[in-house]
């Protein structure tokens, strides 16, 4: 942030300091705005990059500043002045989030080198959300890998559709996640989006947790209930596990899916809703239709839209996204002092298969956080199973001759395996940076 691009509010209601303040802050190239009071700061909407207030104003103190900045979003940062008096004051406003503050009589020197330090830190920060912002995907989802980076688009197309969708991968890679994305980006975001393992649900109670039930319909059910269907009306509903249903649940489902109504347990009436099914599996639902475990007019009706969720093997750079994601959320709510993840416990990280996927990891980032009696985490504060993961064996060919791009990848491989895993020295080797190490690896589903 140039000096000439920000804005500076100063509140001073002694008139020769806020003078002297405007001048000085303007001769440095700051656009400056003042006031008396916090009263009449308040009626003001300059947006505005830093605040600097007197502590002691007729009205409110500038302490008073202090919450009502925190509460908003992209507020500006506050310096305070202070006389000797109000010192530990100031100091109890540092500990709650304001940036600084400066004592009476001021150092103007002191003063504009604050407000420098300031603003730069203030920019790198916003720097550093929207770097942040830019790593996540529609919904919240981590990533920017070419598999990722194509979900995502398919997430956009399909989002408004309306129709169903049957979100498929394996256990851990956040299909789960995907179900919300879509919800949040179609028409019905505003509306309830309700999910539900049908694996988690006994047989004898599932037709009733789904479509509700009259009140004496069965033993216990003194009073009418909603099912999931109904309350997820207007909204979205996911069946995660959809292979687990029973196939008397699936007709079920299907006719809601083609006529719109449902009818409770135990009553004659039948009900409107309008509900978007999204549908999860980890399991192989075309084989189950063979097999006759799974409705093949329902799996058709449910593979309207389909997306598949790439496992992390295939996400290359995204386990380190993904890994200090999950860090920065654990340092959000502790006091230990990990900060970073060693270069050699990424590579350890790169060399597993990972086949818990997403989950897998965000539970041995938490482990190792955990152990780790560092700023960072080590190699050996992974789980044991990290630890003594090796590399798959070459790929054979036999008497086949082998594609340039077999054999470039198969020759990236044995070099990795020569330098132990280590990309750093793999690519050294190879003759290429790392990032294009990386993005062969991400080629070849590594």
């Amino acid at each position: 942030m140039t000096a000439a691009k920000a804005m500076i509010g100063v509140i001073e209601d002694d008139p020769a300091l806020q003078e002297l303040l405007v001048e000085e802050l303007e001769a440095e190239g700051y656009k400056v705005t003042a006031w008396g009071s916090i009263e009449a700061f308040k009626k003001s909407v300059t947006p505005l990059d830093l605040v600097i207030s007197d502590i002691r104003l007729p009205g409110l103190s500038g302490l008073s500043l202090l919450e009502s900045l925190k509460n908003e979003d992209n507020s500006p940062a506050l310096l305070l002045i202070t006389a000797f008096g109000t010192v530990d004051q100031a100091v109890d406003a540092l500990k709650q989030g304001a940036d600084d503050f400066l004592t009476k009589p001021l150092d103007v020197e002191h003063l504009l080198l604050s407000v420098k330090r300031i603003l730069e830190h203030r920019s790198l920060q916003r720097e550093l959300k929207r770097y942040r912002q830019q790593q996540k995907g529609p919904g919240g989802l981590v990533g920017q890998s070419p598999s990722m980076r194509k979900l995502y688009d398919q997430i956009e197309r399909i989002a408004p559709a309306d129709g169903s969708v049957l979100i498929t991968g394996e256990s851990g890679t956040g299909k789960e996640l995907v179900a919300k994305a879509l919800h949040q980006l179609s028409d019905r975001a505003e509306q309830s989006f309700q999910a539900v393992n049908c694996a988690g649900i006994p047989a004898d109670l599932m037709e009733s947790e789904f479509f509700g039930h009259a009140a004496g319909a069965f033993t216990g059910a003194q009073k009418k209930r909603q099912g999931l269907l109904k309350q997820a009306d207007g909204g979205t509903l996911l069946l995660d596990e959809i292979g687990e249903m029973p196939m008397a649940l699936q007709a079920k489902l299907l006719r809601v899916l083609q006529e719109g109504t449902i009818r409770a347990v135990g009553s004659d009436e039948e009900e409107t809703v309008n509900v978007r099914i999204l549908a999860a599996t980890h399991q192989d639902l075309e084989q189950q239709v063979e097999d006759g475990r799974f409705r093949q007019d329902l799996f058709y009706r449910l593979e309207t839209f389909s997306l598949r969720v790439p496992p992390l093997r295939e996400r290359g750079e995204d386990i380190e996204r993904l890994a200090n994601f999950f860090l920065q959320q654990l340092q959000n709510n502790s006091d230990k002092p990990v900060r970073s993840i060693s270069p050699a416990a990424l590579e350890q990280l790169y060399r597993y298969r990972f086949p818990g996927n997403v989950r897998e990891l965000q539970n041995a980032i938490e482990r190792a956080f955990t152990f780790s009696r560092d700023d960072k985490i080590a190699v050996e504060d992974l789980p044991q199973r990290i630890l003594d993961s090796e590399h798959e064996p070459d790929v054979e060919y036999g008497t086949e001759w082998p594609t340039l791009d077999e054999y470039q990848n198969q020759y990236i491989r044995k070099v990795l395996t020569h330098a132990e895993g280590n990309k750093s020295k793999a690519a050294e080797i190879l003759g290429v940076t790392r990032r294009t190490l990386y993005r062969w690896l991400e080629q070849h589903g590594e």
